[in-house]
């Protein structure tokens, strides 16, 4: 009931097929409810019903119809995930025990690591066990590829706000194509269990206009 406000096009997607799902379910659900309600509470018998078939084929063809009705968008869906258009920018996150290192390899090969604050460094306006270091900046409106890997364990580099989880597998290369509606910042933490601080190593995407993100690499090339 209560997504986050989405922050992409594929996570649109998925909260309208979510909404979806979950007006089907309400509908069974009452339907359900209501037969068993009026079976308790009846007193009707047919001391001579032995069959009915007519019934029996509909609560067979219903539920067929309605799981084709559910089917259908999630298989569209599926694919609209895993399809990978004409990317403008390839950014490679590689997962550690326990933070993220990102690579912007379009531009020079720029490379940083990216550590949750600890409580004792935080400022007034950092988010308590979320906050980074250095955050992984993008342009909005742009088709972005994410690379992701691991140096050690399977971590699972996910945002919810944009819809993307993507393991991050030793020795494998995965890939992920998103791109961000809007400005602003995203968060989102590892959904694997990958050892004993697994829970402080969050990931931060900062989501800003093509003309502060060529600022912002310009910046990092002089670094």
């Amino acid at each position: 009931m209560f997504l986050q406000d989405s922050g992409s096009p594929l996570m649109e997607q998925l909260s309208f097929f979510h909404d979806h799902a979950l007006l089907i379910l309400v509908i069974i659900t009452v339907l359900v409810g209501q037969l068993m309600f009026s079976l308790f509470f009846n007193k009707f018998s047919h001391r001579y019903l032995l069959e009915g078939q007519t019934i029996e084929v509909i609560w067979t063809v219903l539920p067929a119809v309605t799981l084709i009705f559910i089917a259908l968008p999630s298989l569209r869906l599926i694919y609209i995930l895993d399809e990978i258009n004409n990317p403008v920018i390839s950014v490679k996150s590689i997962g550690h025990q326990w933070y993220w290192s990102y690579e912007y390899s379009d531009f020079k090969n720029i490379e940083f690591d990216s550590y949750m604050i600890p409580i004792n460094d935080m400022k007034p306006f950092n988010f308590r066990l979320l906050d980074v270091d250095n955050r992984m900046v993008i342009p909005f409106e742009s088709q972005i590829r994410l690379l992701v890997t691991s140096t050690d364990v399977i971590h699972s580099w996910t945002i919810p706000a944009l819809g993307v989880k993507i393991d991050a597998t030793p020795g494998r290369l995965n890939q992920v194509s998103f791109s961000t509606n809007r400005s602003g910042l995203f968060f989102g933490q590892c959904s694997e269990i990958c050892g004993a601080n697994h829970s402080f190593m969050p990931i931060v995407m900062e989501s800003i206009s093509p003309k502060y993100f060529i600022k912002w690499i310009s910046k990092m090339i002089e670094v």
